[in-house]
């Protein structure tokens, strides 16, 4: 018989009961230091004590009015997200898969309403994650995402990831623009470099297109920048924000210039609950954690000491891990071994972490550890490797 909850997700056979900072609580008693947050989501760890405030004072207030009325969370919070980057306006959704939907609408509409209706593909590249809708999975491609929900939907155009020619040669008078994640996550923690991106932003300046940023992953903080993209020193037209965002509260965010927004008007996108005054009230209290200063900094360096004790793994056990990738505290490591069976045995000694593409094992440590969490991290994956020899 079905299991009462679809069984669509390969679960592995623990339950949390409760967490703490990077910790997480089993019901069995057994304790895991988190590198997984969610999948990048608990961005400040767990039972945040300011998180927690923020949320339950709203939750005495008022929890949904729905987007029929303004919400003065989502005005605040897109305030300071447009004082902060490159948009000028905010469309608040519930997850990372509705706010890269909302960029890809953008981008056509925006063309549309110029007058330019032929121009409706969007170039994408090999290996990329968007989500897990018709549209999102389209776009993607990839055979394991799109296996029996065809047709796919027409308008987009696959590229290899960091390939700049093969760009240009995908540019067509169809072209509306370019969608890429600046840190491929999902697909193995591949990292776009900043000759690719600035190159981006050229093809797309020079034949009108628009550049349009999947950061759902990469963004809020995790690299060390508020956006991955500031490293190359790029502004996008359009952006996908979610996970951290919300901290482990359900909130995206599509971020866009005026300019590109400008065919995003009454009645031609919407949400029931996206920046609900619960999701929005969170959204904010995350805001002021992750703008106080020192706090990108304090990625930065635990990032680069994350990084380096990883090499050091590299070069003590190169049967079990290959090469390290990533910026910030998004790093992966290539595996010699299933990368499955290595995500299996971190756990089952203590350490959580997420599989991507490429045989690489994803640590998304919430952003608040410290040197003493790295050291407890580099201890059990150096215990793991030794079970692999």
């Amino acid at each position: 018989m079905i299991p009462v909850v679809m069984p669509t997700y390969a679960r592995a056979d623990v339950v949390f009961e409760r967490g703490e900072g990077p910790y997480l609580y089993a019901t069995d008693g057994r304790r895991f230091l988190d590198f997984a947050a969610g999948v990048a989501v608990t961005a400040l760890g767990h039972a945040n004590p300011y998180l927690i405030k923020a949320l339950t004072e709203q939750a005495h207030k008022v929890w949904h009015t729905s987007n029929l009325f303004r919400v003065a969370g989502q005005e605040s919070l897109a305030k300071r997200l447009t004082e902060v980057t490159f948009a000028d306006t905010v469309f608040f959704t519930n997850s990372g898969a509705e706010a890269w939907e909302c960029g890809a609408k953008a981008v056509r509409k925006y063309h549309y309403e110029k007058g330019d209706k032929k121009r409706y593909r969007i170039i994408t590249f090999e290996q990329a994650f968007h989500g897990r809708t018709l549209g999102a999975i389209s776009a993607a491609q990839q055979e394991k995402l799109i296996k029996g929900f065809a047709p796919l939907l027409d308008g987009f155009d696959l590229v290899p990831f960091g390939d700049l020619d093969a760009v240009r040669k995908a540019v067509t008078d169809q072209t509306a623009g370019i969608c890429v994640e600046p840190i491929q996550g999902e697909g193995g923690i591949r990292v776009g470099s900043v000759e690719f991106l600035r190159g981006l932003r050229e093809i797309c300046d020079e034949h009108g297109l628009l550049l349009f940023l999947d950061e759902i992953q990469s963004g809020m903080g995790r690299t060390g920048k508020l956006f991955a993209h500031e490293w190359a020193g790029i502004t996008p037209d359009v952006m996908a924000v979610a996970k951290g965002i919300g901290g482990g509260f359900p909130l995206g965010a599509c971020l866009a210039t005026e300019k590109a927004a400008s065919g995003m008007t009454a009645g031609t996108h919407g949400s029931t609950y996206g920046g609900n005054p619960l999701a929005t009230a969170v959204g904010n209290a995350v805001m002021d954690k992750v703008l106080e200063p020192g706090f990108l900094e304090h990625v930065q360096r635990i990032g680069t000491l994350l990084e380096e004790r990883l090499n050091g793994l590299v070069s003590d056990h190169p049967s079990v891990f290959k090469s390290v990738r990533g910026k910030g505290l998004i790093l992966g490591m290539v595996c010699g071994p299933a990368v499955g069976d290595v995500v299996a045995k971190l756990r089952a000694n203590g350490l959580l972490s997420v599989p991507a593409g490429d045989n690489v094992v994803r640590l998304l440590p919430p952003l608040i550890i410290g040197e003493a969490e790295v050291e407890e991290a580099v201890g059990i994956l150096a215990q793991t490797a030794k079970e692999f020899v």
